[in-house]
């Protein structure tokens, strides 16, 4: 089940995330890469010292920034660090643990290109037959699993505060690895290590039951996510620029990140809702003109005339977006008034928005027993099979081809709370 290390074909920034139960660690892991990865500045470092006064630094405020973070001892929001070494840049993202924020773990998962998942061993049951994991360290794991995040490595944490760490780390990684067979989760890694002391983080840990990498060594072998660049054409339209003073015919520039396929000069790509089709004038990056772009990149596109096209709109090859008013999917509930079937909500896809309801609930899944049960609502943090009908017609895709395409997030119109994240399954 464990993927053999391997080389980044390229050097693009890892984006990960760190994930898992509260006080599992997950600042104080991210501080240690900072701290032994020499990614603080001097200011920084002198605060954190005065702070301590003489005690260890407490390498977590380097993350918790939010008063009530710091005031409360948790991560509230996802806190963004960056950091690099010789072999790579990193993008780290560190989700709160809390199940009350567990909608901006999914944030920070839903453009993830690897995710830490954190596992405090000091609150395992180890002589326990089976060993019986935390619901949140579960939920997180499946969370990220079911948001296609490429890579998933579990990092057993404080081993320091243990009597045999190789024994209760071999207890720990059995367990993980049957929860992930069973999941269908396949698994980067699974490393044992001390955020705290150091120890297995940046450099590789001295002990004869474990010759595997570092966290670090790791990370910095992992794989970028891969875009779909091959076969047809997708944009969601994000913005759209418009060159010159005044009105009329001065030419319109069409943003948006590729979703999927390539772009040039010359293709022809039609336009959703319109369906009217086009020709691609001109392909631009970053203001420059190019010869095309591909999926990964955010592009400028200039058709060979004028069309009404607006923010929310899609750009496609010709005849390949297939609308649909009706869909299934896997619905991640994040807000505390449940999901009830028939009530009218908000759903974004891609940069649109429409109106839409939950038509039926399938089944809900059981964290624990990885099985689905019958439901007619599901309460917050709880996951489900649902279908849903939307008032306008949309270019549904199945999210396991593609996350742009087949993922949405649902807002309750009264409160503008983000209540649920969909990834699609098919269209009905």
């Amino acid at each position: 089940m464990t993927a053999a290390t391997t080389v980044p074909k390229d050097h693009r920034a890892l984006r990960f995330l760190t994930a898992g139960s509260v006080d599992d660690g997950k600042s104080t892991l991210i501080g240690r890469l900072l701290y032994d990865s020499r990614a603080i500045l001097a200011d920084q470092l002198d605060t954190l010292e005065k702070k301590a006064a003489g005690a260890p630094i407490d390498l977590s405020l380097l993350t918790d920034g939010l008063e009530a973070e710091r005031e409360q001892g948790i991560t509230i929001d996802v806190a963004y660090r960056y950091f690099a070494t010789k072999q790579r840049k990193f993008i780290i993202a560190d989700a709160p643990g809390h199940e009350q924020y567990t909608r901006n773990m999914v944030t920070a998962a839903a453009g993830s290109d690897a995710a830490v998942v954190l596992v405090d061993i000091t609150k395992l049951d180890i002589s326990a037959k089976p060993l019986v994991l935390l619901a949140q360290t579960r939920r997180h794991a499946l969370l990220a699993h079911l948001l296609r995040v490429p890579s998933i490595v579990f990092a057993v944490n404080k081993l320091d505060a243990v009597d045999n760490p190789g024994e209760a780390f071999a207890a720990v990684r059995t367990a993980l690895r049957d929860f992930a067979q069973q999941a269908g989760i396949a698994i980067a890694e699974i490393i044992p290590v001390s955020a705290l002391r150091g120890d297995n983080v940046t450099q590789p840990l001295d002990a004869d039951w474990y010759d595997g990498p570092s966290l670090l060594q790791l990370l910095e072998s992992l794989p970028p996510t891969q875009e779909r660049k091959e076969g047809d054409l997708l944009i969601p339209v994000q913005y759209v620029a418009r060159e010159g003073e005044g009105t009329g015919n001065q030419p319109r520039t069409l943003w948006g990140r590729i979703a999927h396929g390539r772009v040039k000069a010359g293709d022809q790509v039609q336009l959703f809702p319109s369906r009217q089709v086009a020709t691609v004038a001109q392909v631009r990056l970053a203001g420059d003109v190019v010869d095309g772009a591909e999926a990964g990149q955010s592009a400028g596109i200039v058709l060979d005339r004028q069309l009404d096209v607006s923010r929310g709109d899609w750009i496609s090859t010709p005849q390949t977006v297939h609308e649909t008013q009706r869909f299934s999917a896997t619905l991640a509930w994040l807000d505390t008034e449940p999901a009830i079937v028939g009530r009218k909500y908000l759903v974004r896809h891609g940069n649109r928005w429409v109106q839409a309801r939950i038509s039926s609930i399938e089944s809900k899944l059981d964290i624990h027993t990885l099985e689905e049960h019958e439901a007619h609502e599901l309460a917050v943090n709880e996951m489900g099979h649902v279908f849903i009908e939307t008032q306008q017609p949309l270019p549904i895709e199945a999210y396991e081809s593609n996350r742009i395409g087949g993922s949405l997030i649902i807002v309750d119109p009264a409160s503008n709370r983000t209540s649920g994240a969909l990834l699609v399954k098919q269209a009905a």
